[in-house]
């Protein structure tokens, strides 16, 4: 890994761990004020919605300005979001700061995804900077949950709303002075792009049904498992492990799969995590005790872990270099959308017949879906962003 990969790594790291503290610390407030869990569900839901309404113009906004300005008004909305929630914490300011923290990393993460991808000489080196770019939120994810529940159970949520807070400012420190790459020149002569006009290339319309069907599944288990594991009487300790396994199996695979991706295709990584993800789904009904739910938690942590990678380097060569940040936006807003409304299916579905039907109606789909992630596969000529 090269330092210059390190820092946007840490860059990213420290920016997403403010909204991942943030997402956890915000509901446990609400729920310590009286507030219903459907409110906190509306709060939860939050800060994925800003990036379903903001993604394509950003994505645009990084077509033209590159790395460092969109980080920059990243760093300076998640920093006064979460300052808001310091000085006023009470529900409509968290949903406020919920919606400002949320939108500032999934621009952030535009910028930097868009940086490195164009940064990459060819196609083995894009799978290797992306699988090592992968473990930023993984990493994220562990840091800013755990150090805001310390602080709140030993100085408060004020406490814990500040330090947050400094976060992004660590961010800023890491990437501002990562020199720009060349600005991209839109070819002479053709009319302003559409965004949606990507949707009519088959290559581009296939990698988003893939990503979509797959970033569900990471909202299927979530939804699904602490269901599971309340009806078999499972503490909340034991499900939080049952989650925990699958985090760490992602982190694990991804931090080994840059000694590997060299010698793989993209499409069959894809594939086969879609095959083992609707296996591991098929069965995961019958497993009744915490170890083999257990087992089941890590093989798809394992499986869905290995795949976006592969989703950002296949996108990048199939995508013009002047409009990867509309094509990353395109992305960031199917899936924040699916986050915002899967869980409101799922407990509809699961209320109606069963939790247990969720699973198998995941798996079918990405049984069904798995033929298209087959198909995606790069131009014979090559990268579509390299002259």
């Amino acid at each position: 890994m090269s330092p210059a990969l390190a820092r946007l790594i840490a860059c990213q790291i420290f920016l997403h761990a403010c909204m991942a503290g943030m997402r956890m610390a915000a509901p446990l407030l609400a729920l310590r004020d009286g507030h219903s869990p459907l409110a906190v569900g509306f709060l939860l839901a939050l800060f994925a919605l800003a990036p379903v309404f903001l993604a394509l113009p950003a994505g645009r906004y990084v077509d033209r300005h590159g790395l460092r300005r969109p980080i920059g008004w990243s760093v300076l909305v998640a920093l006064f979001g979460t300052l808001l929630a310091v000085a006023f914490p009470v529900f409509g300011v968290l949903c406020l700061s919920a919606l400002m923290a949320g939108g500032a990393t999934g621009v952030a993460s535009m910028a930097l995804q868009r940086h490195v991808g164009r940064a990459a000489r060819d196609a083995s080196e894009l799978k290797q900077v992306f699988s090592w770019l992968a473990i930023g939120p993984a990493v994220s994810n562990f840091i800013g949950p755990v150090a805001a529940g310390l602080l709140i159970d030993h100085s408060g949520f004020r406490t814990a709303f500040f330090v947050m807070a400094l976060l992004p400012l660590i961010s800023w420190a890491w990437v501002r002075r990562t020199p720009e790459l060349p600005t991209v020149v839109t070819p002479p002569g053709q009319a302003p792009p559409k965004a949606w006009d990507l949707l009519r290339e088959p290559m581009f319309k296939r990698l988003m049904l893939v990503n979509w069907v797959l970033s569900s599944c990471w909202d299927v288990h979530t939804f699904v498992v602490p269901v599971l594991g309340h009806e078999r009487g499972f503490s909340a300790s034991v499900i939080g492990t049952i989650l925990g396994g699958f985090a760490l199996a992602a982190t694990v695979v991804r931090l080994i799969m840059p000694l590997f991706v060299a010698r793989t295709k993209e499409w069959e990584v894809v594939t086969v995590a879609m095959l083992v993800t609707a296996a591991v789904f098929a069965v995961y009904p019958f497993m009744h005790s915490a170890w083999s739910m257990g087992v089941c938690s890590m093989l798809l942590g394992l499986a869905l872990g290995s795949v976006q990678p592969m989703i950002m380097s296949t996108l990048h060569q199939i995508t013009p270099e002047h409009r990867h940040g509309e094509a990353l936006g395109l992305r960031l807003m199917a899936i924040n959308a699916s986050s915002v409304l899967m869980p409101v299916m799922f407990g509809t579905v699961g209320a109606v017949v069963g939790v247990s039907v969720v699973f198998w109606v995941a798996g079918l789909t990405l049984g069904a879906s798995s033929r298209s992630a087959w198909r995606l596969r790069p131009p014979e000529h090559g990268l579509a962003h390299k002259p």
